[in-house]
């Protein structure tokens, strides 16, 4: 099947009706300047919220200093 292509100023006047649409019917297309294919539209997949959420523990003081004190005017 082959994907559905928009001339470049015809995406420029009907921008946002366009991206509507890809968000409610989920099919991309490919918009072209002079013929030539130059971007994709394409819907935003759905992500899991935090994935990483619950992973990490901290152990310990984590917005102390790190080493010994230390005097920064020696000479």
């Amino acid at each position: 099947m082959k994907k559905r292509t928009i001339p470049a100023g015809k995406f420029k006047a009907e921008c946002l009706g366009l991206i509507d649409q890809v968000a409610k019917t989920r099919e991309s297309f490919i918009v072209t300047k002079r013929g030539q294919p130059v971007v994709e539209v394409v819907p935003v997949q759905a992500r899991k919220a935090n994935p990483l959420h619950g992973s990490v523990t901290v152990r310990g003081d984590i917005v102390g200093p790190v080493l010994d004190a230390w005097d920064a005017e020696r000479s």
